[in-house]
């Protein structure tokens, strides 16, 4: 009760404030946080510091104070933000492609320009694709939705002299880019490698800018050309409040107990692409309508006064002119007469019953107001139970014992309300939280940040896949929750981090010996194999293979993580068409080319993470030369040329296994094979680690295994395709950060 008073009086003084003041100063940031890095204005939903300055982890400014002056970064990357606007819009800096040629025409640089923004979209009205140079091939590709898009432009000329502002196709040529793209990379090339004209031209450039800052000359060029690291352009990108892959519909967010628009503010539906909606003011007020505070009213009778020669009286969001007859006076609000005591204390006494009743109102309705919020919440989570197929779940549910359904406050209060200190892993499409059930058990909380209700069936078939595979490699799913906006997946907790982390990170890298390392590989293959042929009666590809997703147990066993989102191939199919998801440096590139999903694309992937147990070096580096920063092709470059023990990690190569790697390497190259057809299935490469294994445990044992036999796939293994699998893996080992790839990143020349 005494809260509810208290809650009154604060009305109670806010309609006093409302009577007898006439300006208000209303601050733009919460609390304690801060309003600015450098010189950078962050309003809010944007917002540096701790999780309550900022409305969602796509509006996290990452300020760099050690640099002079301070700058920004949109979210925990690198990339440069310049401007915000309440307006929907966000400026950052993205870097120039560029690609440059010596007098005979080598190419010595070859720079792809990349800007991975999965939550926002490129504006079409602000930005243009721009290419600068003589000899000149460029062009964009992204995401756009489900498709995939590509434009670009081809500029020649034989001189300088045909330069001008217009940038019509004389050392310059722009093209406009649609509407709704996401993850955009530029690539530019030449057709003659700049031989004739590489006196005044050696480079070309090619970019997205946003277009009112850009104007094209010779200086630019010039300039571009001396500096050694190309330079960075203004990008114009739209970014909305709410889900990110559709649209969410002002009707449908506003029943939404996250609503952003606060008070003396209207929804406004967003068409650029980038889902979700947007916030302003109402006519007649201002400032920040994501604001707690919301927008504020516009004195404008205090700016300035419109009823000239008469009175003007400010209301919220309006204004009027009062204009008193002769023996009145006008008091700002009403007209009054001259030096009246009487009707003065009668205004008072009027005033305090007015204030008596709004507090015995206020009482009443923070009361009703309590309870309704209650059953609106109840009723709400039963909402999204039946919403997440709870009822259907149940009913496949009584002969299964090995899965909870657990309620939304169980697992808010396992984690501590979902403490930052909890978390275990992020990534692009959530948050793992570490648990401890009510019986003790440890286990891994995935928190999703997007829910498509059109998936329900889908979903519900997943879980029960995972409720039937059984198998000592694979991270054990304990469960789920419906009672929130998408559904929370529970796994075992797996104590020993991942794959990459030991391989990876420094001092770790030491922990792990050859022998082991074999142990772990052969291990994750056969759990691969069994999702492939004997999870269910419908082959499981997992399409997200790599060591982030591998875990491992306090015994260095392998542990294959999360199938929140796996993928079924029909039975009566050998594959499936699909959306490109994977991981940079690890998918399959006949996939990438046909998106067409098999067995063979997980085989692919292993085959990376069998390199990067040789070598100890990441899928993609950039610490090499341009051709070697795909871990893939350096290892297959290597076998070819006769070079495989410049590459081996030194520490775990001795006299007695220099034969094994060879042949483990020989493995890893026939599951590299651009042409699935030409891969072993996952079950032969299981055979063939496990036999290795063995041969460690018994040396006796005559396994032949030479690096020979091994040499072509197409004569060693029998072709099969229908095999499957999952989608999955991030940091963590349970959540996805997986990138929507547009196209291959193969030179276009």
């Amino acid at each position: 009760m005494s809260i509810s008073i208290s809650m009154a009086i604060g009305v109670v003084l806010i309609f006093l404030a409302m009577v007898y003041t006439n300006k208000v100063a209303w601050a733009q940031s919460i609390g304690h946080c801060r309003e600015r890095c450098g010189a950078l204005q962050v309003p809010y939903p944007f917002g540096m510091d701790s999780t309550n300055c900022y409305l969602g982890e796509k509006f996290l400014i990452t300020c760099n104070e050690t640099s002079q002056p301070p700058k920004a970064f949109l979210m925990k990357g690198n990339l440069p933000v310049a401007d915000i606007s309440l307006d929907g819009e966000l400026t950052v800096m993205m870097r120039v492609a560029r690609d440059c040629y010596t007098k005979q025409g080598k190419n010595f640089q070859n720079w792809n320009s990349t800007i991975w923004v999965p939550q926002f979209t490129i504006s079409s009205t602000k930005n243009k694709f721009v290419a600068i140079g003589c000899d000149t091939n460029a062009f964009v590709q992204a995401n756009r939705v489900e498709e995939r898009y590509a434009t670009g432009c081809i500029s020649f000329c034989n001189s300088t002299h045909g330069f001008n502002k217009s940038c019509s196709g004389s050392g310059c040529c722009k093209a406009p880019i649609a509407s709704g793209l996401k993850n955009v990379t530029v690539q530019v090339n030449s057709y003659y490698n700049h031989r004739d004209i590489w006196d005044f031209n050696p480079c070309s450039y090619a970019f997205v800018v946003e277009e009112s800052k850009f104007n094209f000359s010779l200086a630019i060029l010039q300039k571009m050309d001396k500096e050694q690291v190309p330079p960075r352009r203004p990008i114009v990108i739209n970014w909305a409040i709410g889900k990110d892959d559709k649209i969410d519909r002002c009707e449908e967010a506003k029943n939404r107990v996250n609503y952003a628009c606060k008070q003396n503010s209207e929804c406004v539906g967003v068409d650029d692409g980038s889902g979700g909606y947007r916030c302003k003011c109402l006519e007649g007020y201002q400032g920040n309508p994501y604001h707690p505070d919301g927008c504020q009213d516009i004195d404008e009778c205090h700016n300035s006064n419109p009823c000239e020669p008469g009175k003007c009286s400010n209301s919220p969001g309006k204004w009027k002119c009062i204009r008193c007859p002769k023996g009145y006076n006008n008091n700002g609000t009403a007209c009054t007469k001259s030096n009246n005591a009487t009707d003065q204390s009668k205004r008072h006494l009027l005033l305090y019953s007015i204030l008596g009743v709004c507090l015995t109102l206020s009482v009443a309705s923070s009361i009703l107001c309590w309870g309704m919020k209650k059953r609106k919440l109840s009723k709400l989570k039963k909402k999204f139970f039946e919403q997440n197929g709870g009822i259907m779940l149940l009913q496949r549910l009584p002969d299964l014992e090995t899965a909870k359904i657990f309620t939304a406050d169980e697992l808010k209060r396992v984690t501590n309300n979902y403490d930052e200190n909890r978390v275990i892993g992020e990534g692009g499409y959530g948050k793992v939280y570490k648990g401890i059930l009510s019986d003790g058990q440890e286990v891994a909380i995935k928190k999703s940040k997007i829910g498509d209700e059109s998936q329900t069936a889908q979903f519900i078939n997943e879980v029960m896949i995972l409720l039937k595979i059984k198998h000592k490699n694979i991270v054990k799913f304990v469960g789920c929750c419906l009672e929130t906006e998408v559904p929370l997946l529970v796994y075992e907790f797996i104590t020993n981090g991942t794959l990459f982390q030991h391989i990876h990170k420094k001092g770790k890298a030491s922990a792990l010996p050859w022998k082991l390392r074999l142990k772990i590989a052969s291990e994750t293959a056969a759990a691969l194999a069994y999702l492939h042929s004997a999870a269910s009666t419908e082959p499981i590809v997992h399409r997200d293979v790599k060591t982030s997703n591998i875990l491992l147990d306090e015994n260095y066993i392998a542990k294959v993580s999360d199938f929140g989102a796996s993928k079924l191939i029909p039975i009566d199919q050998n594959q499936l068409p699909t959306l490109v998801l994977g991981t940079r440096g690890y998918l399959d590139p006949e996939y990438l080319q046909s998106s067409q999903l098999t067995g063979k694309s997980d085989v692919y992937s292993f085959g990376v993470v069998l390199a990067e147990l040789l070598t100890s070096k990441k899928a993609v580096f950039f610490d090499r030369a341009e051709g070697e920063k795909n871990l893939a092709m350096l290892l297959l470059g290597a076998i070819k040329d006769g070079c495989l023990p410049d590459i081996l990690d030194g520490e775990i190569v001795d006299k007695e296994n220099a034969e094994e790697l060879k042949k483990v390497a020989n493995l890893a190259k026939m599951c590299l094979s651009v042409k699935g057809e030409e891969r072993p299935t996952m079950k032969e490469v299981a055979n063939v680690l496990e036999a290795l294994v063995n041969l460690e445990k018994h040396p006796w044992g005559k396994v032949d295994l030479s690096g020979e036999e091994l040499g072509s796939s197409s004569n060693t293994f029998e072709n099969s395709s229908g095999e499957s699998g999952m989608r999955s893996g991030a940091t963590s080992g349970y959540d996805s950060t997986q990138i929507q790839i547009a196209s291959p990143y193969n030179d276009a020349r």
